[in-house]
């Protein structure tokens, strides 16, 4: 009998210590089973390795596209909502965000020359669209009356980022590097005709320095939603330096300062891109000549 009395304490002492940890347990803001701390939330960036310029004996500018459209590369497009999912959100509005929040500089052009002002730039993309309404009364009677119809920054129409990178060889070290240097959000352009969208081309919104300690900082305190494993998700600066990402060339460094595309078209803007992948390549394999 006292063993009995002894059994039914230790159950019901089991019951009560495991009840606060079965209340504890529940579900995140989130929905997700247990509490999901990201686990670079609040790191800073690696520091780059400084390079010598007496030690570059090769470089060579390439400036790439990833298109969004491509399914490998979906990963930078979703998800949609701006306030992205399970808290982790897509690059266009990550960098949205930080320009909102002037944590970084943004650009006009590649080369970093001609700054903009962060609170110019949000303005001019918010701006309120005036749209004119066509209005019956009563005595059908026609009436018109302009009103403003406020607009919100979109990732949707984002589908394509431009890198800029510098290829190099250098004595300290024993193959070839990349460095990213700048990237610039593409957006599509149309003009409503007869109720009708019709593409017209499109805009680079700003360019970002990619070796700036603010832009570095930002792309490692955020996740990717890889999908393979959300358990353990990459920063978006290892999406970049792990070139999680497919592109193809629009340009090399040359005299001309031109595009492929501004002299080639169709297959053979797609043989002088392979072209130019595989002078890095052939660079890459013969650099022992060095």
């Amino acid at each position: 009998m006292a063993h009995r009395y002894c059994y039914i304490v230790l159950f019901l002492g089991i019951l009560v210590a495991g009840g606060p940890m079965v209340a504890q347990e529940g579900q995140d803001v989130y929905g997700n089973y247990y509490t999901r701390k990201s686990l670079i939330e609040g790191q800073d960036a690696e520091e780059l390795q400084f390079v010598r310029e007496n030690d570059v004996v090769w470089e060579y500018r390439i400036w790439r596209t990833i298109d969004l459209r491509e399914k490998f590369n979906q990963l930078f497009y979703y998800p949609l909502e701006p306030e992205g999912s399970m808290g982790r959100k897509n690059l266009a509005y990550v960098l949205w965000e930080a320009v909102k929040n002037n944590e970084i500089q943004i650009y006009e052009d590649d080369e970093f020359k001609i700054p903009i002002e962060n609170d110019y730039f949000v303005e001019k993309y918010t701006r309120a669209d005036t749209i004119i309404l066509e209005i019956i009364d009563e005595n059908e009677e026609y009436e018109y009356e302009t009103i403003l119809v406020p607009k919100e920054f979109t990732s949707e129409e984002i589908y394509q980022y431009r890198l800029k990178e510098a290829w190099y060889i250098s004595k300290q070290i024993t193959e070839q590097e990349v460095r990213i240097l700048g990237l610039t959000m593409v957006k599509d352009l149309f003009k409503e005709r007869d109720g009708e969208r019709d593409y017209i081309g499109t805009v680079e919104l700003f360019w970002v320095p990619m070796l700036s300690r603010n832009v570095r900082n930002l792309f490692a305190r955020h996740e990717a939603y890889f999908e393979d494993n959300i358990a353990n998700l990459p920063s978006w600066l290892a999406i970049f330096k792990q070139r999680r990402f497919h592109s193809f060339i629009t340009r090399e460094s040359n005299r001309y300062n031109r595009t492929i595309g501004s002299y080639l078209t169709g297959i053979d803007a797609i043989m002088a891109a392979e072209d130019i992948e595989n002078k890095l390549l052939d660079m890459s394999l013969d650099m022992w000549d060095y």
